[in-house]
């Protein structure tokens, strides 16, 4: 079989599980929520220790009694990298360098290499705070990969980051294991990560359930990655439904994409208006001269590379920030004059979710009751409808801390939606969760949309904008296009591609025409 880093587990968060990581090759964790993914990360690593029974071996040596040698061998890239935020990119590098004792004289190599491998070197003297989400991404890889580890774990490298980043980051990754047979172990909310691994492991609650090439797992467990991608939203003719969809994903018909966003909306009430809106930040435009509506009971998403200006777009929505000029009624409110009143008829939910992590569930529920005015038994009776609604009857008396990604995301719903309003705003939304919890997710949104809820959300899960009734694309400050992903498709001749596929190619365009316009 050839070389491979074994690693095996077997105790009472991770149950008897057994994997073989062969080197030279990426092989994939994927599963929901508490399945153990990042647990197992943690103990190769040495940071958690093991349970009574339970043995774990990486190659060839024992990691409770070889813990040093182990991590000799081992770079660690979890979710929430430490990037010195107030440290230049160089700075950042140059300090774990130092923390994992590169010499001087193949340090200068291996940084230059790594910083031409990403992109990175027109970058080196800014500040790592002022970086978009793509680029620390890239920085924190650098500072992993900064002492030549022969095994990589990467724990949800590309969350939150978008399509032509991930695209960038997984092409520095082939390019390593090519070159230096780097051995990579990564877990991946996204579908078509786990496809391009050589070998893929699918755990639950602790316990592998299947074991296999792409090809392998898709041809056994029909469901499984193609199920990652986000199957079972299905928008129908007039309304929002919920299905399932066996083992593929859903896209709006034809015929609901022009009724859901690509006609003629002249007639219908508009909940946003945007016109000629602006932002500046000292000599930076980050918004620039946009202008578009959102209509009652319509699901807009908002998409864009990491830095396109989508998040200030969005606080602008949100009464957060304020505008430097144009326009902007939200509810019939304006939005520049009367903040504090536009803000009354909107819900949000936060990219971290803005839970109070030491309360429990049904605190967090009654402290934002009485943010949004609501007491006695009013409060009661909606608590206890959203309770029911988001399945978090159990958690009630848990706090929030403790909760795993996709029900802190159910009870920021909740939370969000106890004072009934008219519009929601959703920022990222599904960033971090597990499949099925996007999955539940989209099918609260169909409810939500149906019922008249106008929603806003952004999103770096391409195959959410299905699901949308019209989708904007922004880089650069600048709306690139506005219609329903159907109504895009036709646009740019490509009706059969997916929307990762055409997102890439149109700032890819944009981005040509703008370099050609400058060197013209």
């Amino acid at each position: 079989m050839g070389e491979s880093r074994k690693l095996m587990v077997s105790g009472v968060v991770l149950q008897d599980v057994r994997l073989e990581v062969a080197a030279g090759e990426i092989t994939a964790l994927v599963g929901p929520d508490g399945a153990g993914k990042t647990t197992l990360m943690r103990m190769v690593c040495g940071l958690l220790p093991l349970g009574e029974g339970s043995h774990l071996q990486v190659a060839g040596m024992d990691v409770a009694r070889e813990p040093q040698r182990v991590q000799s061998l081992i770079s660690y890239l979890p979710q929430k990298f430490g990037l010195y935020e107030d440290l230049t990119v160089q700075e950042n590098i140059d300090l774990y360098a130092d923390l994992h004792g590169v010499p001087q004289d193949t340090r200068e190599k291996r940084v230059g290499k790594l910083l031409a491998m990403t992109e990175m070197s027109w970058f080196a003297d800014r500040l790592a705070g002022r970086l978009s989400g793509g680029m620390k991404q890239k920085l924190g890889l650098i500072c992993t990969l900064v002492r030549s580890p022969e095994l990589l774990l990467l724990d949800e490298p590309s969350v939150g980051v978008d399509p032509l980043s991930r695209r960038e980051l997984w092409e520095i990754l082939l390019q390593l294991v090519q070159e230096e047979r780097l051995t990579v172990l990564v877990n991946t909310a996204y579908g078509e990560e786990a496809e391009r691994c050589q070998m893929v492991y699918m755990l639950d609650k602790g316990r592998l359930l299947a074991k296999g090439t792409p090809a392998e797992l898709q041809e056994d467990w029909p469901r499984g990655l193609k199920g990652m991608n986000g199957a079972g939203v299905r928008r129908t003719a007039g309304q929002q439904a919920v299905g399932e969809a066996e083992g593929r994903s859903v896209a709006a018909p034809a015929a609901m994409a022009e009724m859901a966003g690509a006609e003629d909306k002249s007639t219908a009430e508009a909940d946003i208006i945007v016109h000629d809106l602006v932002k500046q930040f000292g000599d930076f435009t980050a918004v620039s001269h946009t202008s578009f509506k959102v209509y009652r009971g319509e699901v807009f998403g908002m998409l864009g590379p990491n830095g396109a200006g989508k998040t200030t777009t969005f606080r602008m929505l949100c009464g957060l920030l304020p505008a430097t000029s144009g326009e902007l009624f939200v509810g019939g409110v304006d939005v520049r004059r009367h903040r504090n009143k536009a803000r009354e008829g909107i819900g949000y939910v936060a990219q971290k979710f803005s839970l109070y992590g030491n309360l429990t569930v049904q605190e967090n529920l009654h402290f934002y009751g009485g943010i949004y005015g609501l007491w006695g038994r009013k409060l009661s009776r909606r608590i206890d409808e959203v309770v029911g609604e988001f399945g978090l009857s159990e958690k009630l008396g848990q706090v929030a801390d403790s909760l795993p990604l996709g029900y802190k995301q159910r009870l920021s719903m909740a939370a969000a939606l106890l004072h009934r309003p008219k519009i929601l705003f959703l920022d990222e939304p599904t960033s971090g969760i597990d499949p099925e919890a996007r999955q539940n997710f989209w099918q609260q949104i169909a409810r939500l949309s149906a019922a008249g809820t106008t929603i806003i959300v952004t999103t770096h899960f391409m195959e959410e904008a299905e699901y949308c009734d019209r989708i904007m694309i922004q880089d650069h400050g600048e709306m690139l296009i506005l219609g329903s992903p159907e109504e895009i498709r036709r646009r740019l001749g490509m009706p059969g591609a997916g929307m990762n596929e055409i997102f890439i190619a149109i700032v890819e365009q944009a981005r040509q025409q703008e370099g050609s316009g400058k060197h013209g």
